[in-house]
């Protein structure tokens, strides 16, 4: 296994990787099919955000006391952010929500190509039964996120505070969370729970951190935040067989369609 400390330097290289092994032979389909989900939910999703956006900005702003109102030049910009933001999140966790069984498999056959293991042929009834687990798992997630979000959002409105600190600590949280809902597929492969597997992460937070912070760069460019999901996972994946599998040495979850 590699050094940790080192995996600062290579947050970068991970997530360039996953972009490379999303087209590989093996994988295409589990590719596929949750870029169909995130077509769908974003399509819908966000011709629904636009066409409530106007009204919670006044909203918004009809809130603030009048003492503020002159303020309205710099907040409906920064509301409009942070309810993007919010919102795409939001929509991501859903789509992480639906594509969750999905995101699992393609996590496990990227390890198995990386690991130079045979790829075994997908069974619906394992992908079935396994569905009830792994959206626990993005509850867990979830209920992590939720708390701290709240949070961040709240303090958006403290005068000055919100406009300057909170903004670059959102991103900071949300780069956290993305390199924990992509880094997490392998682990829970591997029946690691939530918090240990928190743990594990936090013992390397910079490098982490820099492969979720570009995760999330990406979701902010268009037709790029299309395609992020599976390059994330393939890359998060490519990240756990050089610095976490060796300290496991855990089976799969799916063991009976894995035999071979």
């Amino acid at each position: 296994m590699q050094d940790l400390s080192r995996t600062h330097l290579s947050g970068a290289h991970y997530f360039v990787q996953g972009w490379r092994l999303v087209s590989r032979p093996g994988l295409r389909l589990f590719v596929i099919i949750p870029l169909l989900v995130n077509t769908l939910l974003f399509a819908g999703a966000f011709y629904w955000l636009f066409d409530r956006l106007q009204y919670w900005i006044e909203q918004i702003t009809l809130a603030l006391p009048t003492s503020l109102h002159w303020l309205d030049w710099l907040i409906w910009p920064l509301a409009v952010i942070a309810i993007i933001f919010v919102f795409s999140f939001i929509f991501a966790s859903v789509g992480n929500w639906l594509a969750a069984p999905f995101n699992g498999i393609l996590a496990e056959r990227t390890e198995l190509l990386l690991t130079g293991q045979p790829l075994p042929e997908a069974k619906l009834s394992e992908l079935l039964t396994d569905i009830p687990r792994t959206l626990l798992r993005e509850w867990q997630k979830f209920c992590y996120w939720l708390p701290r979000s709240l949070v961040l959002v709240c303090a958006f409105f403290i005068p000055g505070l919100g406009q300057t600190v909170i903004p670059v600590l959102w991103f900071v949280f949300s780069a956290w969370m993305m390199a924990i809902q992509y880094i997490d597929y392998p682990f829970d492969n591997h029946k690691i729970a939530f918090r240990p597997m928190r743990a594990q992460l936090s013992r390397n937070r910079l490098g982490n951190w820099l492969f979720g912070a570009l995760v999330t760069v990406a979701t902010w460019i268009p037709l790029v935040n299309w395609v992020v999901m599976p390059a994330a996972i393939c890359g998060a994946t490519a990240l756990w067989v050089d610095y976490y599998r060796d300290e496991e040495q855990s089976p799969l979850r799916r063991v009976p369609w894995l035999e071979h």
